[in-house]
């Protein structure tokens, strides 16, 4: 299998970070993060921490099959580090399969990504994606090529079940 990469900055949504933490692992996957720092611990919401393995200067996005983006107060943080908008523009341009969820398409629209496409996210950043040119639906999760959006916690198990289901069809 391959590996992914999962974002993460402080004030992480805790379930949208550790709930594909483990999925993905769980499917036979390496997850691997980073965050503005290489080894620095990260706080969530609700008292969980990770610790990041890369800083975003450190990742080579081929090695690569996908991004991970969780919700919470993060991507509003995320979206103001160069290196991850930077990091997150290179990925989609290389067609890896980019995953957020919840205020994770904050980082999306900071790195231009949106416009066009069909997405959903938490409703106090649908008119952020709007503006930003996407489409917003009101769904558990919405694919639009190798963009997958979802809404919020309710929304996990259909934002990885369609997730791994697009890596499968691409075999990585």
């Amino acid at each position: 299998m391959g590996k992914v990469l999962l974002f993460v900055e402080n004030g992480f949504e805790d379930r949208e970070l550790m709930y594909p933490y483990y999925r993905f692992q769980e499917a036979g996957y390496k997850v691997d993060v980073v965050g503005p720092g290489a080894k620095v611990t990260y706080n969530g919401e609700y008292g969980l921490t990770l610790k990041s393995d890369f800083s975003p200067q450190d990742v080579n996005i081929e090695d690569y099959a996908a991004i991970i983006i969780p919700g919470g107060r993060a991507p509003d943080r995320m979206r103001t580090n160069k290196g991850l908008v930077n990091l997150a523009k290179e990925a989609f341009q290389k067609g890896k399969v980019m995953a957020a969820i919840c205020h994770g398409p904050q980082l999306l629209i900071e790195a231009g990504l949106v416009k066009g496409k069909r997405a959903t996210c938490y409703v106090s950043v649908s008119t952020d994606l709007k503006n930003a040119g996407g489409i917003y639906l009101n769904k558990s999760v919405v694919v639009d090529g190798n963009l997958v959006t979802s809404r919020f916690p309710a929304d996990l198990p259909d934002f990885c079940r369609e997730t791994l289901r697009l890596l499968e069809k691409r075999n990585v």
